[in-house]
């Protein structure tokens, strides 16, 4: 790629990719939106649909069909924050997140883990007026009654940000139904200063290792994101010793 001066340099190029997520991002809209929000205790399955316009054609529409998996959400902390979410941040940072630990203890935000199932994925290329084919897909896709079925329009590069997209407004409408279905199971319970489904997980990471001594080497990188290890390391190296 070139412009007027030339050669693109690496900052024109970072320029152009920026400007072309954000573009996606703002050209992206969810025609429709699953009906039923994503499991709280249990893994989620979306079925996604998104319509685009070619870029270089007239009148020439892809729908791509696929299927996003939506691991259970997990609660995450304020030592979460330091051992896995702030490098490269600066000193400042850390010490944010050092006053969280001490003033904010009650402060609980959910991860959700993605995973697109490209296995499942497909596309077609059809003629026609992009509004009409959306209703079209939008009507379909209704029939089937599915209710975690989406359509979205899109851009057709780069379309995985649209998916992105797509991803974030789905969190945003689920996560204060799995905050409530939560608090109803007393899972925010602070015990000890860590929420009582973070003790649950734990020992359930404690039973599976017990079992299979695969599993004892991620539960002790668990229990050191939490900022837990301290807490459980008597426990843990008992593990070793009985196998």
């Amino acid at each position: 790629m070139t412009s007027r001066d030339g050669p693109a340099t690496k900052k024109d190029m970072s320029e152009i990719k920026s400007d072309n997520f954000w573009y996606a991002v703002n050209n992206t809209e969810i025609v429709l939106m699953p009906k039923s929000h994503l499991e709280t205790f249990g893994t989620t399955n979306l079925h996604y649909h998104m319509v685009s316009e070619l870029m270089d054609t007239v009148d020439r529409i892809r729908i791509r069909e696929g299927a996003i998996q939506s691991q259970r959400p997990q609660i995450i902390t304020p030592d979460y924050y330091s051992s896995e979410m702030l490098e490269g941040f600066g000193n400042e940072a850390n010490q944010y997140v050092d006053w969280l630990r001490n003033h904010a203890k009650d402060l609980r935000i959910l991860q959700y883990g993605f995973k697109i199932q490209k296995t499942e994925s497909s596309e077609q290329v059809v003629s026609g007026n992009v509004k009409e084919i959306i209703e079209q897909v939008k009507k379909q896709i209704t029939e089937k009654k599915d209710p975690m079925a989406a359509v979205i329009y899109g851009v057709d590069d780069p379309w995985d940000v649209c998916l992105l997209k797509f991803m974030v407004d789905v969190i945003r409408n689920s996560a204060p139904h799995n905050f409530n279905e939560l608090g109803r199971r007393n899972l925010l319970e602070d015990v000890n200063g860590t929420p009582r489904a973070v003790r649950e997980e734990i020992e359930r990471g404690f039973l599976v290792a017990s079992r299979d001594k695969a599993m004892v080497a991620p539960l002790g990188n668990k229990l050191r994101k939490y900022g837990l290890f301290e807490e459980y390391e008597d426990r843990f190296f008992s593990l070793f010793r009985k196998k």
